[in-house]
């Protein structure tokens, strides 16, 4: 992957914007250096499945700490590796889901496993709860993914969530589904290969070639 700036550049700056918030120890920088590698590999992995321009350059996966979708991922990546290698450092990895919060405005907690491929683009304001995600899962501002009455939903492959957009509750959403803006889906299935506008339980779905 073709980096912007080197990995021990990229590392010393998420240092240095931790530390303009929250108390970091020595201990919790040795962490950092540790798993760094791991979360390079999986921004290559998964902004190798991405369209956009902006992750490639020359033919090569790239990434730039400086574009803030990218960087959202990254930061995501690097709170749920951190969770998953060692709980003593849940606290570390707190730090650096909230430095994301503060930073992109998007809400991606370190617990919640989205899929090996996903993509964002402008986030901002973004909440995912704890849904099942298939892969190439997209969304863009303001959308929510939570629960009703402690469900969650279930989401398909290849399913974009455009701006201001719900999927709550008892939901299936099939793959290759794309929710229009503003459609808000609650405790509804929606079949693969459909357009979704409105509001539950008065959706319009619409067929998808």
């Amino acid at each position: 992957m073709k980096l912007e700036v080197n990995s021990e550049n990229i590392l010393n700056g998420l240092v240095n914007q931790l530390r303009s918030f929250f108390p970091i120890t020595d201990k919790e920088i040795h962490i950092l250096n540790l798993v760094s590698k791991e979360v390079l590999i999986r921004c290559e992995k998964c902004f190798g499945k991405n369209s956009n321009k902006y992750y490639s350059e020359g033919g090569q996966v790239y990434f730039n700490p400086y574009h803030s979708g990218q960087y959202t991922i990254y930061l995501y990546y690097m709170s749920n590796t951190i969770f998953k290698w060692d709980k003593d450092y849940i606290r570390l990895a707190d730090k650096v889901y909230y430095l994301n919060k503060i930073m992109n405005a998007c809400d991606l907690f370190y617990e919640i496993e989205l899929p090996e491929y996903f993509m964002l683009d402008h986030p901002v304001g973004t909440v995912l709860g704890r849904a099942q995600y298939g892969n190439y899962f997209s969304f863009g501002q303001n959308c929510t993914v939570g629960n009703n009455k402690g469900i969650f939903p279930i989401i398909g492959e290849n399913v974009r969530m455009t701006a201001n957009t719900m999927i709550l509750g008892n939901s299936t959403i099939g793959d290759n589904v794309i929710l229009g803006a503003g459609a808000c889906v609650k405790d509804q299935d929606i079949p693969a290969n459909s357009i979704v506008f409105g509001s539950s339980p008065n959706l319009i779905i619409k067929n998808r070639k």
